[in-house]
C-alpha cells in the first residue's frame, strides 16, 4: 500500500475518528461530499496524505458517448486554451486537535483491495479508533421533511445506539459500495466502522444543502464536536424556499411532493409518543 499512499505531513492525533466521502456511487445531492468538505472547511483541517489514483480509475469505457463520458475526467477549454483537466484526487485531511481525520476521494473502478489496503494502512499508522462512512441515496423523503438517516454496522450495540438517535438500520439488498467492502475489512481487523445514510429526494438533482445539513449536524452529535449551527441552517432553509417555488409551478411535481408529505407524516405519526420521548431522553445522554 505504501506504493499509492503517499504522507504529505507527519500529523499525530489520539482516539481518533476518521470520517469518510467518496464522489459517485451514494454521493447524490453531494450528501458525501459536500458534508466532508464543509467539515474539512470549517475546521481548517490540513492536508496530510494521498492516494495515487492512477491504479484505480477507468479513463475510458468502451461503448456510447453518454456512458463513456461518465469515466473521462472533465477538462475546461476556454478560446482554444486547456484551462484545466480535472483528474481523480484521493486526499486525507487532518484535525489534530479535535482528534479527526477526513478522506475526500472517488470510489475507485478497479483494485478495490488495493485501495482499501491504503486506507487500512493510514488508519494502523495513526492508530485510528474508528471510521464512519456518510453517503446518501434517492428515496421518497420528500425536500420539506427532514431526511430519514440510516445506518450500517457490524456492531449491534451500536446499531441500537443509532437507532435513538433516529438513525434507523438498514435494510438493502443491490449493488455494493466500496465502503461496504471496507466495512468488512475493518471488522475482520477489528476496527470500529459504520455508515451514515442520508436518503434525499429522487425528484432532485444537484447539491442538497438540507440533507448536508441533517448529517452535519448528526455527526457534530455523534462526536461532540463545536459547531455554528444557525448558519448550516440558513442556507439549507434559503434553498428549501426556491425548491418549493419551483415545486409550486409544476402542478404534477407539486401534487407528488403532497403525496410524498402525506405518506411521510403517516409514518411519523406511527411511532407512538413514549418511543418519541424515550429517544429524546437518551439522544440527550449520549456520549460516543
Amino acid at each position: 500500500p505504501m506504493s499509492v499512499l503517499k504522507l504529505t505531513k507527519d500529523v499525530s492525533v489520539s482516539d481518533s475518528t476518521l470520517v469518510l466521502a467518496f464522489t459517485g456511487w451514494m454521493d447524490g445531492g453531494n450528501v458525501s461530499t459536500g458534508t466532508v468538505e464543509r467539515l474539512v472547511e470549517m475546521y481548517n483541517a490540513t492536508e496530510s496524505a494521498r492516494i495515487d489514483p492512477e491504479p484505480f480509475y477507468l479513463y475510458n469505457f468502451p461503448g456510447s458517448m453518454e456512458l463513456s463520458s461518465l469515466f473521462r475526467p472533465h477538462i475546461d477549454i476556454v478560446e482554444g486554451i486547456i484551462e484545466s483537466v480535472q483528474m481523480p484526487e484521493n486526499r486525507f485531511y487532518c484535525h489534530a486537535e479535535g482528534g479527526l481525520v477526513f478522506f475526500v476521494g472517488k470510489e475507485p473502478n478497479l483494485r478495490w483491495k488495493e485501495f482499501g489496503d491504503a486506507i487500512l494502512e493510514y488508519v494502523s499508522q495513526l492508530a485510528i479508533d474508528r471510521i464512519i462512512f456518510v453517503g446518501s441515496f434517492g428515496g421518497t423523503v420528500p425536500h420539506t421533511r427532514e431526511p430519514r438517516l440510516y445506518a450500517t454496522s457490524y456492531d449491534e450495540e451500536l446499531l441500537y445506539t443509532l437507532e435513538q438517535l433516529g438513525i434507523k438500520k438498514t435494510n438493502y439488498s443491490g449493488p455494493g459500495s466500496f465502503t461496504s467492502y471496507l466495512m468488512t475489512r475493518a471488522n475482520c481487523l477489528a476496527i470500529e466502522m459504520f455508515s451514515i445514510i442520508a436518503e434525499i429526494p429522487s425528484y432532485l438533482h444537484g447539491r442538497n444543502p438540507v440533507c448536508i445539513e441533517a448529517v452535519t449536524r448528526r455527526l457534530a452529535k455523534l462526536l461532540k464536536l463545536p459547531m455554528d449551527v444557525e448558519r448550516l441552517r440558513s442556507k439549507s432553509t434559503n434553498w428549501e424556499l426556491d425548491i418549493s417555488k419551483m415545486v409550486e409551478n409544476d402542478p404534477e411535481l407539486s401534487e407528488k411532493v403532497r403525496e410524498l408529505e402525506n405518506a411521510y407524516d403517516n409514518e411519523l405519526i406511527g411511532l407512538d409518543s413514549d418511543t418519541l420521548d424515550r429517544r429524546a431522553d437518551e439522544s440527550d445522554e449520549f456520549t460516543f
